[in-house]
């Protein structure tokens, strides 16, 4: 219905600039809104008064030219004009209705759209780094990304979701230095374990799969470990120098080969289980990129030498720093350190360089919140380089505090005191993880009720909206119980008898959901098809609780089920780019 009258008012509009009422490169893309009071009929346009000043004429006067200009329209009862200049669209009574035979054989297809023509967006989310399993705060990350893919490409896109793999850098020595470290100990050497190590049973698990496979093979003494390295970190000490300094040493005990089985083996036992987490909680990628790529295409080197030739680039203290004090950032910032290493910056700006390379009209990072200051800096990099900033969207979630019996549960990930994503999956299931954790804007914090989650009452809103599609699916079995024939083909002959106010409220939900799905998509706020979902549900149960579906009079029975049948359409529909199920029984 909105974009039935959007067109009656573009028509309109070009009607009066052919008049030269306006000229027709001011026409511009009119704003329809539902009303919020219907004393004021269904939908409201303010186009009068943002054009007032063009058209040279009082907001109301130029409302008035415009609905003398409307096209007629079977679906239009009346125009009016309210306020300084607003001009509210009322419907016909059965306007409404032709939801229901548009639901029903559309299907699955019901509120997708080709508005995205096409156009190729990536959306590159979690990228947590693999040095240990994925938490319940990667968990909204994962979700909300994985949601607004989804939605984007219900409205057309071609979207391509990616996983950036961090497998190079210090974290990941770190993480092979701890798991040797736990290997070493299961040899029955004394090792001191530095404070800022891994410390999760995981560590200990894949020392455990080394320690199995190969025996002493990739052992040696606690005395060469901690030859000229202090066993136990001095107080007030540089705990980062000591952790480097053990990672130096593992690297020259072991050689390069030994070294990077054990860097391999930490790194993909890690990412297995990573891949694994993800595709049971619904979330798959069409590529997981390598960071080493990387550097071993020459795509660093390319950037960095991108950077020399734009002059943002300048050496000081043996380092090579990036100009970006140049483009609003507090300080500059190294890109190749003065051991000759590039940073995780500069594989940073070569990553988002290549992204556009592929061809991506836009990409958008989901990032955690405490990244907040990293997305100025790379918008610069994108600049110095010669790509438009523009092209980036990165958003940020706000990290999800974790409630069980009214307390917060503490999480630190080096100390391995931490909720996993599997965990959480196991507690509360794939649906309620996946519901709540984009039920608000990714920007505001978000606590996670444990036990609401579980609860199967009207509080829990995930169960809340599943059991309003098994209610449909429950009358339908009754259905059958009775003999009832359910013909969904039968055409929209009797759907006029819908007119209780119920049904009335039921179906203006039901023509929301294409908005709602464009909405949601193109502001990449998926807590506007929860929130749908919701009321659809209420206005469900509400029906439910009121009215029989299976009644005697015949042609009043096939309009509500029908009705309802397309409440099931749209209900499962929307849970579906939700990624949570739409379950028949409960």
């Amino acid at each position: 219905m909105k974009n039935l009258i959007q067109q009656l008012v573009l028509q309109s509009l070009a009607k009066i600039a052919a008049e030269g009422v306006i000229g027709e490169d001011q026409i511009p893309e009119p704003l329809i809104e539902r009303t919020r009071d219907p004393r004021h009929g269904d939908f409201a346009c303010n186009v009068a008064l943002v054009l007032s000043k063009v058209a040279r004429c009082k907001p109301r006067d130029l409302a008035e030219k415009l609905i003398a200009a409307l096209p007629d329209s079977p679906a239009i009862a009346k125009v009016d004009i309210a306020g300084p200049g607003f001009i509210n669209f009322t419907l016909q009574e059965g306007a409404y209705r032709e939801v229901v035979s548009q639901v029903l054989e559309q299907g699955h297809g019901f509120g997708r759209s080709g508005l995205g023509e096409g156009k190729r967006i990536q959306v590159e989310f979690v990228s947590a780094n693999p040095t240990g399993p994925l938490h319940v705060g990667h968990g909204r990350g994962a979700a909300y990304g994985a949601v607004v893919a989804d939605l984007l490409e219900a409205v057309g896109y071609e979207v391509h979701r990616e996983y950036y793999v961090n497998d190079a850098g210090r974290q990941m020595d770190i993480l092979a230095a701890s798991m040797w470290l736990r290997y070493l100990e299961l040899c029955d050497e004394s090792i001191t374990f530095p404070s800022n190590g891994y410390r999760g049973d995981y560590v200990w698990d894949i020392a455990a799969t080394l320690h199995r496979e190969h025996g002493d093979t990739y052992r040696h003494s606690a005395d060469e470990v901690f030859a000229d390295v202090c066993a136990d970190e001095p107080a007030g000490g540089d705990k980062e120098k000591h952790i480097d300094a053990l990672i130096e040493r593992a690297k020259q005990l072991l050689g390069d080969n030994r070294y990077r089985y054990v860097f391999e083996l930490a790194l993909n036992t890690i990412l297995d289980d990573i891949r694994d987490d993800l595709a049971l909680f619904g979330v798959t990628y069409q590529e997981w990129y390598s960071e080493r790529s990387l550097t071993e295409s020459g795509a660093v080197n390319k950037t960095l030498q991108r950077l020399r030739d734009s002059g943002h680039v300048y050496e000081k203290g043996g380092a090579l720093w990036f100009k970006s004090t140049d483009f609003g950032d507090e300080k500059d910032r190294v890109v190749v350190r003065d051991n000759g290493q590039t940073t995780y910056f500069a594989s940073d700006i070569a990553y988002h360089m290549d992204k556009l390379e592929r061809g991506f009209e836009r990409v958008i990072d989901v990032w955690g919140a405490d990244h907040h200051g990293y997305v100025p800096r790379v918008k610069a990099a994108m600049q110095a380089v010669g790509d438009d900033p523009s092209r980036l969207d990165v958003l940020l979630v706000q990290f999800a505090i974790l409630y069980r019996g009214g307390e917060r549960v503490q999480m630190s990930t080096r100390s391995g005191s931490f909720v996993t994503l599997r965990e959480l999956r196991k507690e509360v299931g794939k649906d309620a993880a996946r519901f709540f954790y984009v039920m608000r804007k990714c920007e505001q914090h978000m606590d996670f009720d444990l036990d609401l989650a579980k609860s199967q009452s009207s509080d829990n809103p995930v169960y809340y909206v599943q059991y309003a599609h098994a209610r449909v699916c429950s009358v339908l079995r009754q259905a059958a119980e009775k003999s009832i024939s359910v013909d969904i083909t039968a055409g929209s002959g009797n759907l006029d008898r819908l007119v209780e106010p119920h049904e009335q409220a039921l179906l203006k939900t039901l023509t929301r959901y294409p908005e709602v799905i464009e909405n949601a998509a193109l502001n990449e706020e998926p807590h506007q098809l929860t929130n749908y979902v919701r009321d659809l549900a209420n206005d469900f149960h509400t029906y439910y609780n009121a009215h029989q579906f299976l009644v005697d009079d015949e042609s009043l029975r096939d309009a509500r089920i029908k009705l309802i049948l397309a409440v099931r359409q749209v209900l499962k529909n929307g849970l579906n780019l939700l990624g949570v199920s739409a379950p028949e029984k409960m």
